[in-house]
């Protein structure tokens, strides 16, 4: 979890990778029932053009279908979901069904100033329409309004742990090993 440019998607490739695990981006998914025009997909892109999330029931029903992939059956890292105390709710759901659990939740802290620099750079490098700096502000609103409260409820849980996401992209990836390996 953290902010939209805390890294998340870049170390989350890695980690799965390292750890042998699916890994399950939410913004690969919205992407690819946009690109694919799916039904889910156009009514998300809506959401995403704005700087807006994507409702929770189109949200949900999407990392179901994408839960029940076989790849998952050895374990995945979910990367950008859950975002709202409702879709933590309905993980717990689906995560039931299966017969599993989340056992980690990582946070990545930065600055925002440096969240918005990256975006900017990354929204240049990649030709990124959900990355206008107007659109970036937005999101980290969204953030704080909508995602923030979940790090209470996991630390609650005992599951969350914070890791710095500022510096070179292999340092926190070091940070990350060393987490996971504890």
């Amino acid at each position: 979890m953290g902010p939209p440019g805390a890294g998340k998607g870049t170390q989350a490739v890695s980690l799965a990778n390292q750890l042998g695990i699916a890994h399950i981006s939410t913004g690969d998914i919205f992407r690819s029932n946009v690109s694919d025009k799916t039904e889910l997909g156009l009514l998300a892109k809506k959401y995403m053009d704005a700087g807006e999330y994507v409702p929770d029931s189109v949200t949900n029903e999407m990392v179901k279908h994408r839960l029940a992939e076989p790849d998952v059956q050895h374990g995945f890292l979910l990367d950008g979901y859950p975002r709202t105390v409702a879709q933590v709710a309905e993980l717990d759901v689906i995560l039931s069904k299966l017969g599993a659990q989340v056992d980690l939740v990582i946070e990545l802290t930065v600055d925002i100033d440096e969240v918005v620099k990256r975006l900017v750079q990354r929204s240049l490098q990649q030709g990124r329409s959900d990355d206008s700096e107007e659109v970036i502000r937005r999101r980290l609103e969204v953030y704080q309004e909508q995602t923030a409260p979940l790090l209470a409820a996991y630390r609650a849980r005992g599951v969350l742990k914070s890791v710095s996401g500022m510096g070179e992209i292999e340092q926190v990836r070091e940070r990350l090993a060393q987490l996971v390996a504890s």
